[in-house]
């Protein structure tokens, strides 16, 4: 573990998504998907792209800060980043599955080589309280990957969404919010822990937010474990309203360990609707995307000044 972990703030602009773009945008499952929307997918990450890199040319260091992308619509984006040096960060999932599974199967590797990441990057729909042998499953994929990464140079960067069980849910009066605050920074340490003693060793965890200084102490305490000193947390924005991403990222930012965020939808997702149905330019919605990334980067670097 001499090598594992990250030593720099990271700050993502993360528009990996896929299947909720396919959805989302154009109201089409992946096995309806045309050239023409696949063209104009492919065009709107362009944009999005666009609004990073205005947003690093007027604020971001560019060394704190990454794209996260797929490379069915992002094939360029990830050439061009690579080529100017941005941090760059690839998924590897098969996109709108409730387990992991690879992409593009086995030869995973040959794919992360192809672009030749900074990180290659996992989101896996997890809880502690799964079915032991899907747990087994996943964990025993991620430890592939984990392996693939740390034997040829790659850092590995681990996405953990936790939907409540029944059993969890009930226990919080069907309310989603209390399990937010009250249930999920617990199964977040639990389930760190639990990948770590199956051999998935990320560099960095992307977790979901905390309200509470402590929960986000508890979740680097775990991230950190047995030698794991300079592996980092950075806060997602699970596509969450401006206000709520603002609480996470605030309250993140006060805690040793957090070393950033990666926001996607909150950022891009309204502009890009905008745009797409005529109502501000390419222009502007280049410009609303830059703004909005500077503005949740700012939040951070502020309050971590003076935490």
């Amino acid at each position: 573990m001499n090598n594992l972990g990250y030593d720099k703030l990271l700050f993502i602009l993360p528009f990996d998504h896929r299947s909720s773009f396919e959805k989302g945008m154009f109201g089409v499952e992946e096995k309806d998907l045309t050239s023409e929307i696949i063209e104009r997918i492919k065009k709107e990450k362009q944009i999005i792209y666009e609004g990073f890199v205005k947003a690093v040319s007027e604020k971001i260091s560019k060394e704190l800060a990454g794209i996260l992308v797929d490379e069915q619509f992002g094939d360029e984006i990830l050439k061009d980043a690579k080529e100017k040096g941005y941090v760059t960060l690839l998924t590897t999932e098969k996109s709108g599955q409730s387990e992991f599974a690879f992409e593009y199967g086995d030869q995973f590797g040959e794919h992360i080589k192809k672009y030749n990441p900074i990180f290659a990057k996992a989101l896996v729909h997890y809880n502690p309280e799964d079915e032991e042998e899907t747990k087994k499953r996943q964990a025993e994929q991620l430890r592939r990957l984990s392996d693939f990464c740390h034997n040829n140079g790659y850092k590995f960067l681990v996405e953990v969404l936790i939907k409540a069980t029944e059993s969890q849910l009930a226990n919080m009066n069907h309310n989603e919010n209390m399990f937010d605050r009250e249930l999920r920074p617990k199964l977040a340490a639990q389930t760190i822990e639990e990948f770590q003693d199956s051999g998935v060793e990320p560099d960095v965890w992307k977790m979901e937010g905390a309200e509470k200084e402590e929960d986000y102490k508890l979740i680097v305490e775990k991230a950190k474990r047995g030698g794991r000193e300079r592996v980092g947390v950075i806060v997602l924005g699970r596509g969450a309203g401006r206000q709520q991403v603002e609480k996470w990222i605030t309250v993140g930012a006060r805690v040793e360990g957090v070393i950033g965020m990666a926001v996607g939808r909150t950022i891009f997702w309204d502009p890009i609707v905008l745009h797409r149905d005529g109502k501000i330019t390419r222009g502007q919605v280049v410009d609303q995307i830059s703004k909005n990334f500077q503005y949740f980067y700012d939040l951070f670097i502020n309050e971590r000044k003076t935490a």
